[in-house]
């Protein structure tokens, strides 16, 4: 008879084969998934150190083969740092930046779950000043947790909670549903709470109510509608929700990130900001406020590790009306 975990994983395999949209798409899921078993279970032989060096090397590749991502991110590194930099520094920040990010998406995230537990965390993760951000995480009146595509940004949710303070974490799920619950899974099981971003609304005001903590990667584009703040010296748009949930539900919130600090799989994880509800009080614009003082935070962190920030990400896509090139009356609509 066959084992009920494999007749499980048999059963998630054929729903998804079904729920694709066709049938080169769902045999494209079927092979991204063994790939990425496969590479979980072949980096598993060797040393974290190792591993990192190969990824270090295919970061390399994913600089010289990809121009568009090359190119985007030198875009957004010049205007934040163009003053600070020659060009020559940019493109090397640039370069790292694609190093780093390998290490993280090809090996730090499938091999955290096994490195970091509750007895060998200490190992690879320094904690620095983090008495008050503790305080407030164990308060349980609820807590705002704010991160961005910086530094090893899974690795500091998933410590905190391996410490005994479990989190509750908003993601869009992957596109395959195979991969997006491999990782999930390995999320979970360390003691991280996984929400899907659509739909989160309810969950988030139950689990802030409930003295729960919530995190977000804060620095994502929210569109047009989004509420814009300065963040290296350009508006960039944020989600309204993280403020407004902080405002309703009057909860302070943590801006932190985990930051690598030599080579290697070596991170100290810092809380740069502790926004307390008090302090928004006597704000003309307490939701503009609350997104600027957070986004000020990230951007002071960042700053210091600039080639651990997702450069090639387009974070600043949506611009605020005041930028929108106007349409001449009469003009076609694309």
């Amino acid at each position: 008879m066959m084992p009920r975990s494999k007749r499980g994983w048999l059963l998630r395999v054929c729903e998804a084969w079904r729920a694709a949209p066709s049938r080169s798409i769902a045999l494209r899921y079927l092979l991204e998934h063994a790939a990425v078993r496969l590479w979980a279970l072949v980096i598993g032989c060797f040393p974290v150190e190792t591993n990192l060096k190969t990824a270090r090397v295919m970061g390399d590749i994913w600089w010289l083969l990809m121009k568009r991502h090359r190119d985007r991110a030198l875009d957004n590194l010049r205007p934040a740092f163009g003053g600070r930099y020659d060009e020559a520094q940019l493109l090397k920040i640039a370069r790292r930046s694609f190093e780093h990010f390998a290490q993280v998406y090809l090996v730090e995230m499938v091999m955290t779950p096994r490195l970091i537990n509750q007895w060998s965390w200490s190992r690879y993760v320094k904690l620095h000043n983090l008495e008050a951000a503790l305080r407030e995480l164990l308060a349980e009146r609820g807590v705002i947790m704010l991160t961005a595509h910086f530094g090893n940004y899974e690795l500091l949710g998933y410590t905190i909670a391996r410490l005994g303070l479990p989190l509750n974490a908003v993601m869009r799920p992957l596109d395959n549903p195979l991969v997006n619950e491999f990782l999930v899974a390995s999320r979970e099981a360390g003691g991280v709470n996984l929400l899907y971003k659509k739909g989160a609304s309810e969950s988030a005001d139950e689990i802030i109510e409930s003295g729960g903590t919530l995190c977000f990667i804060s620095d994502q584009d929210a569109g047009r509608k989004g509420i814009f703040a300065d963040f290296f010296g350009r508006k960039a748009s944020w989600y309204k929700s993280i403020g407004l949930l902080a405002m309703r539900h009057r909860v302070p919130l943590l801006v932190g990130y985990a930051a690598r600090e030599k080579p290697g799989f070596h991170y100290g994880i810092t809380v740069e900001r502790i926004i307390q509800p008090e302090e928004w009080d006597d704000q003309d614009d307490p939701l503009l406020w609350i997104t600027q003082t957070f986004a000020h935070a990230l951007e002071t962190g960042i700053r210091r590790h600039p080639e651990q920030y997702l450069w090639m990400h387009r974070r600043w896509k949506s611009r605020p009306k005041s930028e929108r090139v106007q349409r001449p009356a009469g003009a076609a609509h694309d």
